[in-house]
């Protein structure tokens, strides 16, 4: 795609939120799982604190879900919760939010694939061997589908996004009218008994506070992926700001609403969902074989008909396939902020350089590789992942809020018309609700989730950052080095230019860098080759005599039998007796066309390039010689990558004239 075409693939409210807010919605899958898993910590004694929790849960969404409408209509260029946070609290908490985020991002990726492979497992327990192959092939898949473009891989993920909600919306309605009207089916596990990990008795007082704030931090997990939508409001049709802030509130409606009828649904079925299966009473066989249903799979099972009606296989597929595509969030996300962080010189550049798709390629191809890293590490296992999520996403959220707060306080600071100050008052006070509340949670999830891995979470961040500062400190000395002061003295020819032509043997390819090097016209021209082997030098000299070269010939001598030190030697010596001259080394060099004659050729003249290009005042130049195979090699493919960027004809087949008779 041309880069004209870019405005082509801005997106429709109804592609946008597939994309941007299939990690939200998705989180309904494993979110109340979550809660049910801390609280049976205890056995069943502590289930009741479900629906408190769950209600904390969404007054934060509802909370999170306002400030960041603030967000998006304040600052719409689409740098969220970064560019808020820099242009209000400074740089370098900035960068706090930066590396946060894009390290929520991966894990992000990590935790919705795992999830999403757990679901298939549900349905299908003979892959459960293949958990991690699956997950590293949807990873792949996934970057593939991104690598296409934002709008081909809105348009392939809308469908299950749209097929996901609606059918978690049929389950909830069906289940809750089952329940009203006496119904009430139990879950598969609701005869299971549950041995607590810690006796009940000791879980009193501030033990049973820890427990609900560390089910309420595992909950939070709903909320990740929520702030996308601000990254994201460039990729949005216009009027942009007004798009995003709807399709951030249809998200937030959505996910309130399923996650709401799934612990519903949860608390009245009593699903019992535990961490390890043993620790369940009354299974048959070996608990250790026992493979656990998600909590998605158990309502499905319960409301729909079983475990062999197609609702229930069609509840698990669309799951399976909407927690896969939520990683979609994070392959937006994700590029589209290292874009933007490579733009203010935080990151490589080439992490803002789009692909031919119009696509941030670099940044998608890294967020696969580090994401499917992280699942062979962790064996695709989506508990001990958890632990390391939404540490990010919350440290992005409280100083997010906070800068909104400080925005508004500067704008009151100069605004008089009294609609506006109304309504940047209401504003500040949303934003300020949230910055309480975010920092609140954060606190919790620190304490609750630091030694069960979090602290990975806050050492890859702070290495981030570390390394987002030293980027930015080598860009900008770059930058200072290569700063114009003089014109007139830097543009400044050198007194006289030296030429050298290396040579090992006399052939073909040493007489044309002699010929090169004479038509470069230097003002003084000697070639010099290094003594290994006696014999092998004095022939040199007996052929250069007999061919009556007029370029005199230098012999360097190696009594270790070294090339390039003495060669590296020779033309610093002569810097250092010539500051003022510039030294233009040629060296002759095989061009091959197959990979393994590259192992056989050039070998000296890599290590004499990697050596003299780090001295000042000294051009290296290559003189090519194409040996037979280069021709071969030099053959264009029949559609090479870019012909068709490039508007290139498809080729034509050669076809023969016809023969006179």
């Amino acid at each position: 795609m041309r880069s004209e075409e870019l405005g082509e693939t801005l997106l429709p409210k109804r592609l946008a939120l597939p994309i941007f807010a299939s990690d939200p919605l998705s989180s309904v899958a494993y979110a109340t799982g979550e809660i049910l898993l801390v609280l049976t910590v205890g056995g069943t004694a502590f289930l009741y604190l479900t629906p408190w929790i769950a209600a904390a849960v969404v007054a934060l969404m509802a909370v999170v879900v306002m400030s960041y409408r603030q967000v998006v209509h304040a600052y719409p260029s689409g740098g969220g919760s970064y560019e808020v946070v820099s242009k209000n609290l400074g740089a370098n908490s900035g960068l706090v939010v930066a590396a946060s985020l894009l390290v929520d991002y991966v894990m992000t990726v990590a935790v919705s694939v795992a999830s999403g492979v757990d679901n298939i497992i549900s349905a299908f327990n003979g892959l459960a061997d293949y958990r991690v192959v699956l997950a590293l092939a949807f990873v792949v898949l996934l970057a593939a589908m991104n690598l296409r473009g934002v709008r081909e891989s809105g348009k392939a993920f809308a469908a299950p996004t749209y097929l996901f909600i609606g059918g978690i919306l049929l389950m909830v309605v069906t289940g809750l009218i089952r329940v009203v009207f006496g119904d009430n089916p139990q879950a598969p596990t609701a005869a299971f008994g549950i041995t607590p990990e810690d006796h009940k008795d000791t879980l009193a007082g501030l033990g049973l506070l820890l427990l609900g704030l560390r089910a309420f931090a595992s909950g939070c997990t709903a909320l990740t992926g929520v702030e996308a939508i601000s990254n994201g409001v460039p990729a949005f049709r216009t009027p942009k700001a007004k798009n995003a802030a709807t399709t951030m509130a249809v998200m937030g409606i959505t996910a309130v609403v399923m996650f709401v009828g799934v612990t519903v649904l949860a608390m009245t079925s009593h699903v019992h969902y535990v961490e390890n299966a043993c620790q369940l009473t009354g299974i048959t066989g070996d608990c250790n074989s026992y493979t656990q249903q998600t909590v998605i799979a158990q309502l499905a099972s319960t409301f729909l008909g079983g475990d062999n009606s197609i609702l229930f296989y069609f509840i698990q597929a669309v799951t399976a396939l909407v927690l896969i595509l939520a990683a979609n969030t994070a392959f937006n996300g994700f590029p589209l902020l290292a874009s933007i962080l490579a733009e203010h010189r935080y990151l490589p550049r080439q992490m803002h350089t789009r692909g031919d798709r119009l696509a941030f390629s670099n940044g998608i191809i890294a967020l696969a590789v580090v994401a499917g890293g992280l699942l062979w590490f962790y064996q695709a296992d989506v508990t001990s992942l958890i632990h390391l999520y939404i540490l990010g996403v919350f440290t992005s959220f409280t100083l997010s809020q906070i800068g909104m707060v400080r925005h508004w306080n500067r704008a009151l600071a100069t605004e008089t018309d009294p609609a506006v100050r109304g309504a940047a008052q209401r504003s500040r006070v949303i934003n300020g609700l949230g910055a309480v509340t975010t920092a609140l949670v954060l606190v919790i999830v620190l304490i609750t989730k630091f030694t069960q891995g979090a602290w990975l979470a806050v050492v890859a961040a702070v290495l981030l950052w570390l390394m987002m500062r030293g980027i930015r400190r080598h860009y900008d000395a770059v930058s200072s080095e290569l700063a114009i002061e003089d014109p007139r003295e830097e543009s400044a020819k050198p007194s006289k230019v030296h030429g050298v032509v290396l040579v090992s043997k006399l052939h073909k390819a040493t007489l044309r860098a002699l010929g090169y090097a004479q038509a470069f016209r230097p003002d003084t021209l000697e070639a010099v080759t290094v003594a290994v082997e006696k014999e092998a030098t004095d022939e040199l000299k007996a052929q250069w005599d007999s061919y009556e070269i007029q370029v005199p010939l230098k012999v360097l001598d190696s009594p270790y039998r070294e090339i390039t030190k003495p060669v590296v030697n020779y033309v610093r010596e002569y810097r250092r007796t010539s500051p003022r001259e510039a030294v233009a080394v040629f060296i002759p060099e095989y061009v091959v066309g197959h990979w393994w004659e590259h192992l056989l050729h050039n070998q000296s003249a890599l290590w004499l390039k990697s050596r003299l290009l780090f001295t000042p005042g000294v051009m290296v130049i290559s003189v090519p010689w194409q040996l037979a195979s280069a021709p071969r090699a030099d053959r264009p493919a029949r559609r090479a990558p870019g012909a068709v960027r490039r508007g290139e004809p498809a080729p034509v087949k050669d076809v023969p004239e016809p023969q006179k008779i």
